[in-house]
């Protein structure tokens, strides 16, 4: 009996040592005193000052009563949201892709439109957006039924004015075949161009980072070198997100689908090609998706419900200046606002789930579905939440940025080793790299935020283009 005790007891300081080592060696860790668990309605965390809540749809009892996948983003100056939407339950046969459309701000949304028909074997869920100046791009992740084990492809459609849209087309990898992945919900578009998101491979479940220098992201796409953990048809990293450290590295985001209730995460160093092996973090989850991204001004952040249970209550953002340490947080949705279930159906239950990200105009807009009912965002002023923005890093600085036209001009008394202008929506317009004491970027009306570097620091500032 005594020595069944001592091999319990020193099984247990392995399990301790091991949990330890894994937490020292992840790529972030939220300070200490930023969540209180016990507190189950808020987590102690704060609303932000500013922030509202909106609903783009709501089940009446005459249409779809399922909703999930929400993912939001803009183009040309209006709002966009998308959904899978099916009647009563998730990943149903008659489940189709659907969108709403904002003109005036989020003030009022359109009704469902239809962004992928249904499928006469399967059907298809939202893949997220990806826009550029001139188009906008809609995933659409197909599920065939008789794919076996479960899995699926990744088509697009796109349009010019968000109205009219193609017909749907392969998403296509380097070599120039179909992607047989079901493509993640939000693609990042790096300071060069690059674009950097995850996918989860045929035969099953297999998650694998992916890369494209293609600035329209429907072709070109490589594998970035990277194994997964588990075995069989799902790997235990799953439905990834990603943000970009100070430092340049890109982080990677999983949910764990072994139950720890713990994000996991890996790191490139090398824009997307290459990745580190996942490792747990210290960081509690109830076992679902995140979104994580970068502010205009560089500011690290996810959304996610960050508790150790399968409850998806509260919905938090947690923030880093540096991107490793977490020491920020507000609340997003807390767990007594929450309605109740209206409608049954398959897979649902109370929480915000799924929660997606974007950046525009002055906001950080994240979207979710409550109840998996409800498809609704929150957002919150960006002035609010920045960890850096309009406050110069070194004192020492003295750049000088200003607008003349419909250019922005960056003057510095020492030389610029970097210069970076962001659109609202987060994607980086212009980037130069040892430039002299003076550049100018021709850009769009609007709103940006420009980093410049130099020998005597770095200074970020929020700037209007009229």
């Amino acid at each position: 009996m005594k020595r069944r005790v001592s091999r319990l007891f020193v099984m247990l300081l392995m399990a301790c040592a091991v949990q330890t080592s894994t937490a020292d060696n992840a790529p972030f860790w939220l300070s200490s005193n930023l969540l209180n668990q016990t507190n189950t309605n808020t987590l102690g965390l704060t609303t932000a000052s500013g922030a509202e809540t909106v609903t783009v749809y709501a089940p009446d009892g005459t249409g779809d009563a399922f909703s999930n996948g929400i993912v939001m983003t803009a183009f040309k100056g209006d709002l966009y949201c998308m959904w899978q939407s099916s009647k009563k339950d998730e990943d149903a046969e008659d489940t189709w892709v659907a969108y709403s459309r904002s003109t005036d701000n989020g003030k009022t949304w359109s009704k469902p439109m239809v962004l992928a028909e249904t499928l006469s074997k399967g059907y298809r869920s939202s893949g997220g957006w990806h826009s550029t100046q001139d188009k906008l791009i809609a995933y659409l992740n197909t599920w065939p039924s008789d794919v076996s084990p479960r899995g699926g492809y990744t088509q697009y459609v796109e349009s010019t004015d968000g109205i009219n849209w193609s017909k749907p087309a392969d998403v296509l990898m380097a070599d120039g075949k179909r992607m047989d992945a079901i493509f993640e919900q939000d693609p990042h578009v790096l300071p060069d161009g690059r674009i950097v998101n995850a996918a989860h491979f045929q035969p099953g479940l297999l998650v694998c980072p992916i890369y494209t220098d293609d600035p329209y992201g429907v072709s070109g796409w490589k594998k970035g070198a990277f194994k997964h953990k588990g075995s069989g048809e799902q790997s235990r990293e799953l439905e990834p997100s990603l943000y970009r450290k100070s430092s340049g590295e890109l982080v990677m985001i999983f949910r764990d689908q072994n139950s720890t209730y713990k994000k996991m995460a890996s790191v490139s160093n090398d824009r997307g090609e290459t990745w580190s092996s996942s490792v747990l973090t210290e960081v509690p989850d109830a076992r679902t998706k995140q979104s994580a991204g970068n502010l205009p001004d560089g500011t690290a952040y996810f959304a996610c419900n960050p508790v150790n249970n399968k409850t998806r209550l509260p919905l938090a953002l947690l923030l880093s200046e540096d991107g490793t340490t977490f020491d920020k947080g507000f609340l997003l949705r807390s767990s007594n606002e929450i309605q109740k279930l209206r409608y049954e159906g398959k897979a649902k239950r109370a929480g915000y789930h799924y929660p997606k990200s974007m950046t525009h105009d002055g906001f950080l807009y994240v979207a979710y579905a409550t109840n998996k009912e409800d498809v609704e965002y929150t957002r919150i002023p960006l002035s609010v939440i920045s960890t850096g923005i309009d406050a110069p890093v070194s004192d020492g600085c003295q750049t000088t940025i200003r607008v003349s036209g419909s250019s922005i001009q960056i003057c510095s008394a020492a030389a610029i080793e970097a210069a970076e202008i962001f659109a609202a929506n987060g994607t980086c317009v212009y980037s130069t790299r040892n430039a002299s004491t003076q550049t100018n970027a021709d850009v769009r009306p609007g709103l940006y935020i420009v980093r410049v570097t130099t020998a005597e620091g770095t200074t970020a500032k929020t700037i209007a283009v009229r």
